[in-house]
């Protein structure tokens, strides 16, 4: 019997052992699964130093975890498509503006689901790391070729890539983005 729990204490002290190395710290493995290639790209901008880049990616969780993102109604979800539609098709004539449109588009969808305001692009991505970093490059990739960082085929495939982003936001989390139909963007790519 009294082995018996020995053996159950020493179990226990090493499955508690076990929880605070790994369960509680956000930190390591954790943060990777949760933040994906934002992970990555953290831990590059801080030339490969990935404490200091998860100190940072815990401080973001600790300011924007609680975040509640607030669900669009049928007439937003509805024109937000119809706009995102409409710098899609405008793409082919005057890609720099279309790009700059579906910037603004996706800086006022994010504040209007609840996201930080995008006047600041830092504060607004940060947030949006938290919740969505699946989807963050594309609109990362926009905000960049929108300032003339890019090509015409590197302006379509941000737009692309962006479309992950505005298609979680619009769903209002319940995974049914508001498409209407598959849209061309230049080139062979759908957006």
């Amino acid at each position: 019997m009294t082995t018996v729990v020995i053996i159950v204490a020493v179990v226990l002290v090493v499955a508690a052992g076990l929880f605070f190395a790994f369960g509680r710290q956000p930190g390591g493995r954790g943060l990777q699964r949760r933040f994906g290639p934002e992970y990555d790209r953290t831990v590059a901008r801080h030339d490969g130093d990935t404490k200091a880049a998860e100190h940072e990616l815990s401080e973001r969780l600790k300011r924007h975890r609680s975040l509640d993102e607030r669900p669009l109604s049928p007439e937003d979800r509805a024109r937000y498509a119809e706009r995102w539609t409409r710098i899609q098709g405008g793409f082919v004539d005057a890609p720099q503006q279309a790009v700059a449109e579906a910037d603004a588009l996706l800086a006022e969808l994010a504040r209007d689901t609840g996201f930080p305001d995008g006047s600041d692009f830092e504060e607004q991505t940060a947030a949006l790391s938290v919740h969505h970093a699946e989807h963050l490059n594309g609109y990362r990739r926009v905000h960049a070729v929108q300032r003339g960082e890019g090509s015409t085929e590197e302006m379509r495939e941000a737009m692309i890539e962006a479309r992950g982003l505005f298609d979680v936001l619009v769903s209002n989390g319940n995974g049914s983005p508001v498409r209407q139909g598959h849209h061309h963007v230049e080139g062979s790519g759908t957006a």
